[in-house]
């Protein structure tokens, strides 16, 4: 593996951008190379630093006990609780959680900022990853780079904190520490952050029933 600091398809998305100007040309074949990079990473098993809609996170292939088992003995914890997955769109979310309410999409869909959802009944997923209640943490994000990621490797893609447990969150790349950009396979270009909030997302819980449970605003 090689390691380096640093509602439309992707194919609409990218005759868009070609209609634009060369430098938005230049920048979207940069963008897809990135992505390509990444997503071979996760193929081979590997735990990548990359930027989220909220701060930059660790990750990995969602469905691959092994990789889960690098973050947690990266961040130094064994708290299930402490990871989500990111998908590419609710029809990803229902392959891999087969217990959510309507009501939680209907949430999900009406958010205006990130959103952590909590739901019930996760399948197909890494055993190490899914708590003893069986719940998984879901986010949908509105960011392009994960966006794009996640239609190309075509699975949840794991998402943490970048940090060792106990330690605060870094909100930037320039805040993680060396432990963790050396525990990595892949670090994502910083020139593809785009504008996240850089700080955590809310955090709802949905019962199978359509209970709901605001853990964090």
């Amino acid at each position: 593996m090689q390691k380096r600091d640093n509602g439309r398809n992707a194919a609409s998305e990218r005759r868009d951008t070609a209609d634009r100007n060369p430098k938005a040309v230049r920048n979207d074949a940069a963008l897809q190379q990135e992505v390509e990079r990444t997503v071979e990473v996760l193929r081979q098993g590997g735990i990548i630093l990359y930027p989220t809609d909220t701060v930059w996170g660790l990750g990995c292939d969602a469905t691959n006990a092994e990789a889960v088992e690098r973050i947690y003995r990266l961040k130094r914890s064994e708290n299930k609780k402490s990871m989500l997955v990111l998908c590419a769109s609710a029809d990803m979310v229902v392959r891999y959680v087969d217990k959510a309410p309507a009501i939680a999409f209907e949430v999900m869909e009406l958010a205006t900022s990130p959103l952590t959802a909590i739901l019930p009944g996760a399948v197909g997923l890494a055993p190490n990853l899914i708590p003893d209640e069986g719940t998984l943490g879901v986010r949908i994000p509105d960011h392009e780079f994960c966006r794009r990621m996640l239609r190309a490797f075509g699975k949840p893609i794991v998402s943490t904190s970048a940090n060792i447990s106990g330690e605060a969150t870094p909100a930037g790349l320039q805040e993680v520490t060396r432990e963790i950009v050396d525990g990595v396979d892949f670090v994502v270009n910083p020139r593809f952050e785009g504008r996240p909030t850089r700080k955590a997302s809310s955090i709802i819980a949905f019962g199978e029933g359509g209970e709901v449970k605001v853990i964090r605003k």
